[in-house]
């Protein structure tokens, strides 16, 4: 094994903390570890000092060892091979976990807490503007009210797993070291259960459909959630239950569209009010407002009714209702109604372009474009 200095080897500064010193053990023996390196010889030698070099710092005799002594001071406290000791272990299904399958089971962290789960909810604009009061329900995994969530019959209990002793984890040799593995008898539960329930087959938990009351805040938005904790999956083996997150889908609106806290919509008008002016109710969420159209309006204008928006549910300023007016052009026309729009036509195109400025620059534009084209 390399003499090397052991904060070299690892990294760190030697007044690092334990915190930084697990970090960046991780991180070298990540990079070295022999199944990431399978044909690399010099990255098996580097886990193994990086591993040597850990069980050293990270307890704390040791490291006080090390620091007055350098290596002769801790030289015959290293523990050879598979024989890691210190707190090697304590890390090594974080870092491994995922390489092995190792780690989790009961006895590090307890009951596993149950799965969250996802809710959308379809909501109209007023009710996702305005908040509301619906109820939902849900299926779900309950704990089993027969067994009590333990999974065995009425009568008896579940037993001691005879494979890891209820530890939920057997240690298993991969070479030059050893590794922990959930148990394959009781799967990481430490137990066994011989005689089943009869209605939750052994699993403790059955679906059930739960009906649950939602209470939406004004102003909440498509893909806003709203969670309900302790609403989701009861954990298997008695564990805490997840949550249940409620996602909000606001369906589209027959009038208006919904921009952040913003209302837009469309409004049509005559070609007589575009051209005289006039006044019209407009619908908000609020109730009907009136609206002035001055004269000569083009389509396309944006009117803006301040505060008929949308308060956001984070807080902040009432958004804008932006009305955008559309001339209509009139259809469906008696005789007399195109007599009257020809005289009309005859009398504007007497005036020239006094009346469509719009246009006849546009006519002038046009014009000069072909004009430019024959140079």
């Amino acid at each position: 094994m390399s003499k090397r200095d052991y904060y070299e080897i690892l990294g760190v500064a030697k007044n690092a903390d334990e915190k930084g010193i697990k970090k960046a053990y991780r991180r070298v023996a990540m990079k070295f570890h022999p199944d990431r390196n399978p044909d690399d010889a010099s990255a098996e030698e580097k886990f193994k000092e990086a591993s040597e070099a850990y069980e050293i710092l990270s307890n704390r005799e040791k490291r006080s060892a090390y620091d007055r002594f350098g290596h002769a001071g801790v030289d015959s406290q290293i523990g050879g091979g598979a024989g890691f000791s210190g707190n090697f272990s304590d890390i090594f299904g974080d870092v491994f976990g995922d390489i092995f399958g190792g780690g989790g089971g009961r006895a590090r962290g307890g009951p596993q807490r149950g799965a969250d789960l996802r809710y959308t909810l379809d909501i109209s604009l007023e009710h996702a503007v305005k908040g509301t009061q619906v109820k939902i329900r849900v299926p779900t995994l309950v704990v089993c009210e027969e067994c009590d969530g333990s999974g065995a019959r009425a009568g008896s209990a579940p037993s001691t797993c005879g494979t890891c002793g209820g530890a939920g984890q057997v240690r298993m040799q991969q070479g030059f070291f050893q590794v922990q593995q959930t148990c394959p008898q009781c799967r990481g539960k430490g137990r066994v259960i011989s005689n089943p329930c009869g209605k939750c087959r052994g699993h403790g938990r059955v679906e059930e459909t739960k009906t649950l009351s939602v209470k939406v805040p004004p102003g909440v938005d498509t893909g806003d959630r709203i969670r309900l904790s302790g609403e989701g999956e009861a954990g298997p083996d008695g564990g805490p239950p997840g949550d249940l997150f409620v996602q909000m889908s606001v369906q589209d609106h027959a009038i208006f569209e919904r921009d952040g806290k913003h209302l837009f919509c469309d409004v049509p008008i005559t070609f007589a009010d575009a051209a005289l002016g006039g006044e019209l109710e407009i619908p908000t969420l609020d109730g009907r407002v009136k609206l002035k159209i001055p004269p000569e309006t083009q389509t396309g204008k944006l009117f803006r009714l301040r505060g008929k928006g949308v308060k956001p549910v984070r807080g902040g300023s009432v958004g804008d209702l932006l009305c955008r007016v559309e001339v209509e052009t009139p259809v469906h026309l008696t005789r007399h109604q195109k007599e009257l729009l020809e005289e009309l036509q005859e009398s504007m195109a007497e005036a020239g372009p006094r009346n469509s400025p719009r246009q006849s620059s546009w006519f002038e534009g046009v014009k000069s474009f072909f004009d430019d084209m024959k140079i």
